[in-house]
């Protein structure tokens, strides 16, 4: 019996959204092994993953590489895949269609369309929207596309957390990767400064940077989180949040991970998409959306912030 492949890269919150519609095609074929193709950041995270049977990881080199191709494409028949889901929907997996799996059946948004309509008009749907539609077309039942489960990957992380407060925290996600600047509100010392003054004997302020992201950290007026002296693991980091009495943060990974764990917050939103294109909220987790996030002034966040924490 040929095995089932889903290949999704990342970003961090893709891949987050993402595990509802692998829990569904796990449970659609629950008799053929179903693997995962992802870059290597996530890998070992979702590794773990128990809708998954194992993880193949992907160095994504140019496709100029043709070494790498050969390696890539002979590994990947190793595996007997019949059925491939492409849910990055990339000009990267359509060549791997074409030239690494062309034998296997493939789902992406280009059989997911329409009759009339194009790609660019698939891709103004909202994130979720899109998935639950390619599943839909394979006669995949869409239990939980939009119902992300992520119990797996919780843990206790009361060991890590007391060493860092004995009290409920806030918890503040003021970064944003390098290639997406546009994405970070400016702001996020001066509204740090607020809410300590503010809750100062009721919650704690935390922080959890990335790699590289320590410098930026150190000029913060907040407890920076870490483990062994290193970022913590994405599976801390989704028990840190769900832990959490509040959440404040760009248009991120970490705030996916808010909510879809259905936590109270606010993801902070420029003219770089939509709320709503990304399917971030829900009753709980807000969005506030402006022009320019330079103009976003920190009174208007700690006004919501005052709203909806207590």
């Amino acid at each position: 019996m040929s095995n089932i492949l889903i290949i999704k890269h990342g970003s961090l919150g893709d891949l987050i959204q993402a595990n509802g519609a692998i829990k569904d095609i796990k449970e659609f074929y629950p008799n053929r092994k179903v693997f995962l193709l992802t870059s290597a950041p996530y890998s070992l995270f979702m590794s773990e993953c128990p809708y998954i049977d194992g993880v193949i990881t992907d160095k994504r080199l140019p496709r100029w590489n043709l070494f790498f191709l050969y390696r890539l494409k002979k590994l990947l028949s190793k595996y007997n895949f019949g059925k491939v889901f492409d849910l990055q929907n990339s000009r990267r997996t359509k060549f791997y269609k074409n030239f690494i799996l062309d034998k296997a059946e493939w789902s992406s948004s280009a059989n997911t369309l329409e009759p009339g309509q194009t790609k660019k008009d698939f891709d103004n749907y909202p994130v979720l929207d899109r998935m639950e539609l390619q599943l839909t077309k394979n006669n995949i039942p869409t239990k939980y596309v939009k119902n992300v489960d992520l119990n797996w990957a919780n843990e206790d992380l009361s060991k890590l957390t007391d060493q860092y407060t004995n009290r409920d925290y806030i918890l503040i996600f003021p970064f944003c990767s390098k290639k997406h600047q546009n994405k970070k509100w400016p702001f996020f010392k001066d509204l740090i400064s607020k809410i300590r003054r503010e809750y100062k004997n009721n919650y704690s302020v935390l922080i959890a940077p990335g790699p590289g992201e320590f410098e930026e950290a150190n000029q913060l007026n907040a407890k920076v989180v870490m483990h062994n002296g290193e970022s913590i693991s994405i599976k801390m980091l989704i028990s840190l949040i769900n832990d959490a009495k509040f959440i404040i943060a760009n248009d991120t990974g970490p705030a996916h991970i808010a909510s879809h764990l259905k936590k109270k917050g606010l993801v902070l939103f420029g003219s770089h998409t939509s709320a709503a294109k990304v399917s971030i909220e829900n009753s709980n987790f807000k969005a506030i959306t402006v022009k320019n996030l330079a103009e976003l002034n920190v009174d208007t966040v700690m006004g919501e912030i005052k709203m909806h924490l207590n």
